[in-house]
């Protein structure tokens, strides 16, 4: 296909029209799942709260999300008159940007993916660290206190957590030996389970594996997390300010993470495109982007199913868990995995 496109359009320009449209075909449907997350979660804690949720715009509600998009596009953006307007229309893309430019590497199959880089966790910690300055920005452009406390909050909760997501990191890598993700997952098919659920990462390192998935909550600013939205203190946290299609590109950044963090969890920890059952089970047992897709869905469930459940934590709570909590147990069981590698007990 690359040959024929270059044949066409000369070297360059092929190479350069071949990669937009793999990025399209990655960026578009992603666009698309995020919109009909918003759906899904408005949806399922309706029905958790015995309520039915979104069903007035086309059948079973199915055009809400459109309907959303199309009434976000038409509202006006309005600028406060001492804001810095360049930096505050600037904030939204540099947050929903990091969160796309982050699935270059993340691998659908062992043969599907956009760019098989060998240092591509290196890559995603990099270039996901980069999210928290679109809000600062947010925070300090609009030129108003609840903006600039809500960032504040909200950059110092994203920083505390990604501690303890790279220290949780740090065990699946001593256990795969490679920063590559096909990797990371292939060595999952290896266990003494015969590839099946009980050969992936989750148990062996399960403590690390709760840690990044709640870290992961935390660094979404979701639920019960939402300090930096949290209405009954600080209005609306960064983006009070903010309104219409600037308004929903921040929305819009908070759900790609979200399903960013589900990817990469399911890829670490849940054998990523391996199927739950053992190799030796025919179609059941091969792997395939079907149970990829699958385990995103049960985890971003979970984003939604912990937000139906829990209250909001306190502030100096969040900052407890982040610091006093999660980082230590991270820390000692990595001192515990690397004795566990040199006994002959080791699975790996």
């Amino acid at each position: 296909m690359l040959e024929m496109i270059q044949g066409l359009l000369g070297e360059p320009l092929g190479l350069t029209v071949w990669t937009l449209a793999k990025i399209l075909v990655i960026v578009l449907p992603l666009l698309g799942a995020v919109a009909y997350l918003t759906l899904a979660e408005r949806k399922i804690i309706g029905y958790m709260q015995i309520r039915i949720g979104p069903n007035r715009v086309g059948p079973l509600g199915l055009l809400q999300p459109i309907a959303d998009a199309v009434k976000a596009m038409f509202k006006e953006i309005i600028v406060p008159t001492f804001a810095n307007k360049s930096l505050f229309v600037f904030a939204p893309i540099l947050s929903i940007a990091p969160a796309l430019a982050c699935w270059a590497v993340v691998p659908f199959t062992d043969k599907l993916v956009l760019a098989n880089i060998d240092a591509s966790v290196l890559y995603i910690m990099a270039i996901s660290s980069m999210g928290v300055y679109g809000i600062i920005l947010a925070g300090w452009a609009s030129n108003s206190k609840y903006s600039f406390l809500g960032a504040m909050r909200s950059a110092a909760q994203i920083v505390s957590y990604e501690i303890a997501m790279g220290f949780a990191l740090i065990g699946v890598l001593m256990v795969s030996s490679s920063l590559n993700f096909v990797e990371i997952v292939n060595q999952q098919a290896k266990g003494i389970a015969g590839g099946s659920i009980f050969s992936w990462n989750w148990l062996p390192l399960f403590p690390l594996f709760m840690i990044y998935m709640i870290s992961g909550v935390a660094e979404t600013n979701r639920a019960p997390f939402d300090v930096a939205e949290g209405e009954s203190e600080i209005v609306a946290g960064f983006h009070v300010e903010y309104s219409g299609m600037t308004f929903a590109v921040f929305f819009l950044a908070e759900y790609a993470n979200m399903i960013l963090i589900s990817a990469l969890t399911s890829l670490m920890f849940l054998g990523g495109w391996l199927s739950p059952f053992p190799q030796s089970w025919g179609i059941l047992g091969a792997s395939s982007i079907i149970w990829l897709l699958a385990k995103i869905s049960f985890l971003l469930f979970c984003f939604l199913w912990i937000r139906a459940t829990f209250p909001r934590y306190r502030y100096d709570q969040i900052m407890r868990l982040g610091w006093k909590v999660f980082l230590p147990i991270c820390m000692i069981f990595i001192l515990v995995l690397g004795a566990w590698m040199q006994t002959r007990f080791s699975l790996w």
